[in-house]
């Protein structure tokens, strides 16, 4: 028995999946000739005598279509494989059916054998039912889901009397003599829906509203490398409503910014503080990883790190969406600390400045230079800012005085 996900086609054309080529085009002939209407103009009797057979099976034209499309795709060497391998699924996303082959779909696959008379409430995407609004959430959220129930007794739903199943009702209103006035409204009896359900025969758990709200948890897979404002989907898990087939819950991954490393792509980006020393002479730090891992980052001596400066490490960086073995870099910016005044004693400056690269040459001063002294900088005593605080300083001006020589021009 040859290993297939499913066996629909196999069985209407009663063989196994094992089946060869020439069995197989002798099993389609025999019941081609069986149920085509024009062959055999009297085999919707023989179907119709089948008393046992649950659902009922469709009409020879509609059998006939059935037959005929299981050969087709079994027929076909890579039709066969796609089928085999995943089932009904593989024939829709591998081009296994032409146009208008949505009906033969819904029918094998959507009710059984020969589904021409399926059960209620068909889910199929194909079945001509209209679908339900997708439902967006971030990925934090706990979502509240209202599955479907039917809302009664088998049975119990029946037509509206009041709009005769249409939902909507009509009131004619006479305005004069010759004229009136039509008007449209929504069914208060059935809201619209152009059914309704008695009350005896009402669920007691929706009374009789068909839908229930109810809490569902959702396990939410994000795999390693996925990004910010990446989707996840649930197909089908969105709201439900009678009639409608669900729509999907999409989750929107959110990334939270991380107080050490900041992401660009596949690549991380951290800030690092060092002294003097370590810019002069080289350096080892610790950095904590995102996945926990303690790394060791090194810089040799003699290789000297320059304020603001980046280096890298490569492969460190965040991995590749469904490539996690492949990772980005992690670029590191360098913040250098330079040490406060008075560090250091004179006679330590003189043996520091012979291991240091030679000044540059001094200035040559003549009778004609003037030396000025470098200060330490404060914004708030700089001259500018003081002109500017007494410019808009009006606390001395007197009465009708908007500034220095300006008079109000009300006398």
């Amino acid at each position: 028995m040859a290993n297939v996900v499913d066996t629909k086609l196999y069985d209407i054309l009663g063989v196994s999946p094992s089946v060869s080529e020439n069995e197989l085009k002798k099993a389609y002939r025999k019941l081609a000739k069986e149920y085509h209407p024009d062959k055999n103009p009297n085999a919707g009797d023989k179907v119709r005598e089948m008393k046992t057979h649950f659902p009922p099976p469709p009409f020879p034209s509609q059998q006939f279509k059935e037959i005929s499309f299981a050969y087709e795709v079994l027929s076909n060497p890579e039709k066969k494989e796609l089928y085999d391998r995943y089932g009904e699924q593989g024939l829709r996303e591998g081009g296994g059916c032409g146009p208008g082959m949505d009906d033969i779909f819904s029918h094998i696959f959507g009710g059984g054998l020969f589904g021409f008379m399926g059960g209620h409430g068909s889910r199929s995407r194909n079945g001509g039912r209209r679908r339900g609004e997708d439902m967006v959430h971030p990925l934090k959220y706990e979502l509240i889901l209202q599955p479907f129930l039917q809302g009664g007794k088998t049975g119990a739903v029946q037509k509206c009397a009041t709009c005769r199943g249409r939902g909507m009702r009509v009131m004619i209103r006479q305005l004069a003599p010759g004229m009136v006035q039509q008007m449209q409204s929504v069914c208060t009896d059935c809201n619209g829906e152009g059914e309704v359900i008695s009350e005896k025969d009402r669920c007691k758990k929706c009374e009789g509203k068909k839908v229930v709200k109810e809490v569902k948890i959702l396990e939410v897979h994000v795999d390693k490398g996925m990004k910010h404002g990446q989707k996840i989907t649930f197909g089908g898990e969105a709201d439900q409503a009678p009639g409608v087939e669900p729509g999907d819950i999409v989750l929107v991954l959110q990334e939270k910014d991380h107080e050490t490393f900041k992401r660009d792509g596949n690549d991380l980006f951290i800030n690092h503080k060092i002294g003097l020393v370590e810019a002069l002479c080289g350096c080892q730090f610790l950095i904590k990883h995102l996945d926990g891992r303690q790394i060791v980052v090194k810089y040799p001596a003699g290789k000297v790190i320059e304020p603001g400066s980046v280096r890298m490490v490569r492969g460190e960086g965040m991995p590749q969406y469904r490539n996690p073995f492949d990772k980005g870099d992690l670029y590191v910016k360098f913040d250098v600390q330079f040490p406060q005044n008075n560090w250091i004693s004179p006679e330590k400056l003189v043996e520091l400045e012979d291991m240091l690269p030679s000044r540059s040459e001094p200035p040559i001063i003549t009778a004609d230079t003037e030396e000025v002294d470098l200060q330490d900088f404060d914004a708030s005593q700089s001259s500018s800012s003081k002109r500017r605080e007494a410019y808009n300083d009006s606390s001395d001006d007197e009465g009708g005085h908007h500034g220095p020589g300006v008079q109000c021009a009300h006398q």
